[in-house]
């Protein structure tokens, strides 16, 4: 396994990169990095595939972009860096917030994908229950009361405990140009972009995942014309860290079908 750098819109990015063979390009999810994917990589590498991993902009090693970016800004950011990289075509997994790229970049560029797969994949933007709306209306109001000069510094903690009690933690751990990165992120639902997905799909899922909570994954499902769908039982939001060997064969199966 290699560890290189390259420039991409003048971003120094970092990324891992092992074996060959076909391309498999992943994705990892927020808060996340190359590093994270370094079991399932090794195990994939070995099976006489080229798998690439690169630490998105503003994770990892990489540097973060001097603006907010939204998930089309990803998607083109992959574009570059597969030219660069000199890889025509590949399997493209998106783990996470990873996944929310994958699916934007399949709806953009699928002539670049061959086969896809989302694991515990975001995208779907989450509809409040009785609970956050309420949290919502305080929040408003806090808003306004913090508003006065005196209190201004108070404003940003009591952003940050609405997100957190929206059980988002990525918005409260975010610096900086992340923070509206994040924000940009959650605004937009993939939901109506699913059905444009004309790649063969595998949708990998961990039964006990609370951040994307399993009932998402069977709209994945009906909403992706050309999908199945693989649950993991008694698996969390994160099979590569959890069952890197279970998630790796199941990888390999789907491509060798």
């Amino acid at each position: 396994m290699k560890e290189n750098s390259i420039l991409i819109d003048n971003l120094k990015i970092n990324y891992k990169i092992a074996g060959e063979g076909p391309a498999i390009l992943i994705l990892h999810g927020w808060g996340g990095s190359s590093d994270s994917w370094r079991k399932v990589l090794k195990i994939l590498a070995k099976e006489k595939y080229k798998i690439i991993v690169p630490d998105l902009p503003g994770f990892g090693k990489s540097i973060t972009p001097p603006i907010a970016w939204d998930v089309k800004a990803y998607s083109n950011f992959v574009f570059e860096l597969t030219e660069k990289l000199g890889i025509s075509q590949f399997l493209l997994l998106g783990h996470s917030f990873g996944g929310r790229i994958a699916i934007k970049f399949a709806k953009d560029y699928p002539e670049k994908i061959k086969k896809l797969i989302l694991c515990d994949s975001a995208g779907i933007k989450q509809k409040w229950g009785l609970k956050e709306k309420i949290i919502f209306q305080l929040s408003k109001l806090g808003n306004a009361i913090f508003t006065p000069s005196p209190l201004t510094r108070l404003k940003d903690k009591s952003r940050n405990l609405f997100y957190i009690f929206l059980r988002n933690k990525d918005y409260f751990k975010a610096d900086g140009t992340m923070k509206e990165t994040v924000k940009k992120v959650l605004s937009e639902d993939l939901l109506p972009e699913l059905s444009d997905i004309k790649t063969e799909t595998l949708l990998i899922w961990g039964q006990k995942d609370k951040m994307v909570p399993l009932k998402y994954a069977y709209i994945f499902k009906e909403n992706v014309p050309n999908s199945k769908l693989e649950i993991l039982p008694k698996i969390g939001h994160s099979p590569h860290l959890e069952k890197p060997e279970k998630l790796s064969k199941i990888i390999l199966n789907f491509l060798k079908e």
